[in-house]
């Protein structure tokens, strides 16, 4: 009921303007009680704490990672955790550079990457999502795409609402004549290298021509917008007729936005949703072995084209960067903190935002990779 509240009171607050998805809005629809700094683009809670975690990164999880670093520094004497959604790919960089305690990458991190980092890393994936398709098209409350037509709109092949293709998957849906605006991601994102690597693994022409990328080249032209982050994507696709974009389900469940079906690897059309989304990371499989670098287990799994009759085709982990070598109170601070994000309770509240909430066995993989947070 709380989040339910928290979705109708953020549409209201939003109304047809910009798209707010941050802490200050889940506060002020909620008790009001505590003594809060937020601002729009960071999750801050004031508690008085001794240990401070600052983090940065990823913008995917950003709706789920607000509720759980407000919560847990609000139920945890002596600590504060504080983060910043700039994107997967800023938040790598200021992990490298020792700016920020911990990070959040959509795109996990390449071997030259954690080669980077002179105390080490560990990989956590503590949460999983899907990205979806969202679009503006009045009076269509449902749409099919095969998965023969998606990468060729996100390629600029495909440009029309009244493509024969899109209307032969739609036979009884009233498409507007109209044209198709692309809205792609502004700044490096994890979400752009989880969609692109996606659209390689099914269509080679886009494998060929763009290729798998937190900063995707993509095709341009009239038709093409970018905005930067998930929101911007959301408040672009809201406010303009006849567009489509891609974002994350949660994000789109928190801003009400339509999503399209979409053709998954057994030619099934499927919404996104927990139960899509659990049967598309049934085919993860974790890598033998330990990360360049440290024995830390590696915990980086990818799905770029799910099977299964009820698998969403787009889904990843999403995952935390937490380093091996660190300040003693930092690191026990951390591994509470991991030890709440993986709780019955915690993972829980994933699945009311929009998430997937993670198998015990994957669970039981985090924990274990965490004893090396030192």
């Amino acid at each position: 009921m709380f989040l339910l509240t928290t979705w109708k009171c953020i549409n209201r607050t939003l109304g047809k303007g910009a798209l707010l998805l941050t802490a200050i809005l889940i506060s002020a629809c909620s008790d009001g009680s505590r003594d809060e700094k937020v601002t729009t683009d960071a999750v801050t809670v004031d508690n008085g704490a001794q240990v401070q975690l600052n983090g940065s990164g990823a913008s995917f999880p950003f709706p789920i990672y607000a509720k759980w670093f407000r919560d847990f520094s609000r139920s945890e004497t002596g600590v504060q955790v504080n983060y910043q959604p700039k994107g997967s790919s800023a938040g790598i960089q200021d992990f490298i550079a020792g700016v920020v305690d911990f990070a959040a990458s959509d795109a996990a991190m390449t071997e030259s990457e954690i080669a980077e980092v002179t105390q080490g890393v560990v990989l956590l994936p503590v949460t999983a999502g899907e990205v979806v398709l969202a679009y503006n098209l009045e009076g269509v409350d449902e749409l099919k795409l095969p998965r023969d037509v998606y990468p060729e709109i996100f390629l600029g092949k495909i440009d029309h609402w009244q493509d024969p293709r899109i209307i032969a998957a739609n036979p009884n849906v009233v498409l507007p004549d109209s044209a198709i605006t692309v809205v792609t991601r502004a700044d490096a994102s994890g979400t752009s290298y989880v969609f692109s690597g996606h659209l390689s693994a099914i269509n080679d022409n886009f494998q060929s021509a763009v290729g798998q990328s937190t900063t995707p080249n993509w095709p341009g032209g009239a038709n093409f917008v970018s905005a930067p982050k998930n929101d911007g994507i959301a408040a672009e696709v809201r406010q303009t007729p006849g567009a489509i974009g891609y974002v994350t389900y949660g994000v789109a469940k928190l801003t009400d936005l339509p999503v399209a079906r979409l053709e998954n690897k057994v030619g099934n059309f499927v919404s996104p949703g927990p139960a899509a989304g659990g049967a598309a990371l049934a085919n993860a499989q974790f890598p033998a072995g330990t990360l360049p670098g440290n024995n830390a287990p590696n915990l980086i799994a990818w799905v770029p084209d799910p099977t299964g009759n009820n698998a969403y085709p787009i889904v990843s982990f999403t995952w935390l960067l937490v380093y091996v070598d660190q300040d003693n109170d930092k690191a026990a601070a951390m591994r509470r903190l991991v030890d709440y994000v993986l709780s019955d309770e915690a993972q829980a509240e994933a699945n009311a935002l929009g998430y997937i909430p993670l198998p015990q066995n994957v669970r039981e993989k985090v924990r274990e990779a965490a004893q090396f947070i030192k």
